[in-house]
C-alpha cells in the first residue's frame, strides 16, 4: 500500500509537470519568472530532463538505503510543493485554477503525506 501511494504521488507530480506547460509555470517561479517567454519556457523544460533522470535513478537505486531515503524526501517534497502552489495562488500570473490542476498538485501532496505517515508507523512497529 505504501509503495503504491508513493508511485501514485510521483505519477501525479510528473503529470502535473505536463500540466505546468499549459499553465506557463515558468512565469511564476522565482528562478525563471524574470526570463523572457521563450527562454523561460526553454529553461523550465530543459531543467526537468536532468532533474527527472536523477530522481528516477535514485528511486530505482539498487541500494535500499538510497531508495528509501529518496522516497521519504520526495514524499516530503510533494507536500512542500503543494504549499508553494498554495502560496503562489495570489500571483498575478498563476494559472492553476482547474480541477485537474488542483487534483494533480494536492492529490500528490496527500499521497506524500500518507506515505510518510505509513512509513513512520512501520518504523515505530519495528523498533
Amino acid at each position: 500500500m505504501k509503495d503504491r501511494l508513493f508511485y501514485l504521488g510521483i505519477g501525479l507530480l510528473f503529470t502535473h509537470e505536463l500540466d505546468a506547460m499549459t499553465h506557463h509555470e515558468w512565469r511564476v517561479l522565482p528562478l525563471t519568472s524574470w526570463l523572457g517567454e521563450e527562454v523561460g519556457r526553454f529553461v523550465f523544460v530543459a531543467a526537468h530532463v536532468p532533474l527527472f533522470a536523477i530522481l528516477i535513478a535514485l528511486m530505482a537505486s539498487l541500494n535500499s538505503v538510497v531508495r528509501n531515503r529518496t522516497r521519504v524526501w520526495l514524499s516530503a517534497f510533494l507536500i512542500l510543493h503543494s504549499m508553494l502552489h498554495a502560496g503562489f495562488v495570489l500571483h498575478d500570473k498563476y494559472e492553476f485554477s482547474s480541477l485537474l490542476s488542483n487534483v494533480l498538485i494536492y492529490g500528490a501532496a496527500m499521497c506524500g503525506l500518507l506515505y510518510l505517515l505509513l512509513h513512520r508507523w512501520e518504523r515505530r512497529g519495528s523498533v
